[in-house]
């Protein structure tokens, strides 16, 4: 059962290519949907979270914020940086156990896990490949435009990620989503030809 990376900048259609990918048949594990639950009051990073960014990240019932935690770590690049160390180990705990589940369960198609910042916090190191989704920077800032955020704030937070053409070093596939939708869609299916022959 090989395990792959699936990664890109924010707003490139990773989790686009990653719902393809369930069309397909394929396990994908949501990395962010982990973060989340890590952070829920009695999980195991929210303590560590809330002493580091403050009881004002908090909402009257005692949960974190989301939005101002993310406000809060994206306004200072040494916050970012503390919070990605804290929850990083942890997802990747959790990652790997979700793994041995599935192989538990007899699955040996390849299995995903979808994360903005694999490569970053080196955990495509000890993954079998990694799928790499880009598009140009302006689709990026287009995209996060239609999800309300402004330009400069679009443009600041695809600042604060390596670069498309970093990112793209480590690939073992690339998949482009600054076409059509079919031309994306093209692409994934290719992919999946590919793992599957490969696992025959």
């Amino acid at each position: 059962m090989k395990r792959i990376g699936l990664t890109g900048g924010i707003a490139s259609g990773k989790s686009w290519v990653a719902l393809q990918l369930r069309e397909f048949n394929f396990r994908v594990l949501d990395a962010d949907l982990l973060g989340h639950q890590l952070i829920e009051p009695g999980a195991t990073a929210y303590d560590d979270v809330v002493r580091e960014f403050g009881k004002e990240i908090l909402r009257q019932d005692s949960s974190i914020d989301r939005k101002k935690l993310g406000a809060i770590a994206f306004a200072d690049p040494k916050k970012l940086v503390k919070l990605n160390a804290i929850l990083h180990p942890r997802i990747e705990e959790a990652m790997n156990a979700q793994f041995e589940k599935w192989r538990a369960e007899g699955n040996t198609d390849p299995v995903f896990v979808e994360a903005a910042l694999l490569v970053e916090a080196g955990m495509h190191k000890r993954l079998d490949g990694l799928v790499v989704v880009w598009c140009r920077p302006e689709d990026q800032v287009t995209r996060l435009l239609s999800r309300g955020l402004s330009e400069e704030e679009a443009r600041r937070r695809i600042a604060l990620q390596m670069p498309n053409e970093e990112k793209l070093k480590f690939a073992t596939y690339k998949i482009d989503t600054s076409g059509t939708m079919q031309y994306t869609q093209e692409q994934v299916a290719a992919l999946a030809k590919s793992l599957r022959a490969a696992e025959t």
